[in-house]
């Protein structure tokens, strides 16, 4: 890989700055210094160093985000906030993308990653991964709601769903639930009660897959994937 190019996708400044950075001789690569922008480096033996201070290099990124309300699950958009819009430069240089969707007005877990072979796996109707949410619907929800679920609604476009895991957490003039699916229709979980004849007010991704929601992030806070939860993804994709 190219010198320019590596630090430059590494947030170190345009293809221009990185230049400035070569002929100016704050960068050295296993300690010789290097002022030539094709200069090759091998990020995972090179030791290469700006100013004095070692360089990390990754090739992927992968984040969690607690998504708040009022926000797209896009990498762009012109009339609404996204969800890169949340993020730091330094995290954008490497091109995330969100990896499906939630909706404008759902709040929770959302994976970003420039991972594509992992996205697409994570993403393949094929793959079933399971999703969490929790839920606060306008009215009871009954066992007979749990039986129907677990049986799969009709929808109301015709289409049957595939059987849903409901667990009522609360119940009464409104009620709490938590919902696991293994598909990802458009509204799916709103079209899911509107099929029951109830109403969802509040919507929350809580797992993904072996991703669970980091509790301490506030609505609209992200923090990168531990090394644990990185491994555990990579693994369950790969089943």
């Amino acid at each position: 890989m190219r010198i320019d190019k590596m630090l430059a996708n590494l947030g170190y400044g345009s293809r221009k700055d990185v230049k400035k950075l070569l002929k100016d001789g704050a960068v050295h690569v296993n300690e010789q210094k290097v002022k030539d922008a094709k200069h090759h480096v091998n990020p995972e033996i090179d030791l290469v160093t700006i100013h004095g201070e070692k360089v990390e290099y990754k090739e992927f990124i992968y984040l969690m985000m607690n998504k708040p309300q009022g926000v797209i699950s896009a990498t762009e958009d012109i009339e609404h906030e996204t969800v890169l819009d949340l993020l730091e430069a330094g995290d954008l240089v490497f091109s995330p993308f969100p990896v499906g969707r939630l909706d404008k007005d759902t709040e929770g877990l959302l994976l970003l990653t420039n991972d594509g072979q992992l996205a697409h796996r994570l993403l393949s109707p094929k793959k079933h991964v399971p999703k969490t949410y929790f839920a606060v619907i306008n009215s009871e929800v009954t066992e007979e709601d749990v039986k129907a679920f677990n049986e799969g609604v009709i929808l109301d476009d015709g289409y049957k769903t595939k059987p849903g895991e409901l667990k009522i957490m609360k119940s009464g003039l409104t009620s709490d639930i938590e919902l696991t699916i293994s598909e990802g229709k458009f509204h799916q979980v709103k079209r899911m009660f509107e099929a029951v004849g109830k109403r969802v007010i509040y919507l929350q991704r809580i797992s993904m897959g072996p991703l669970q929601l980091d509790e301490s992030l506030e609505l609209g806070e992200y923090r990168e994937l531990t090394e644990e939860e990185i491994n555990k993804l990579i693994e369950y994709e790969a089943k």
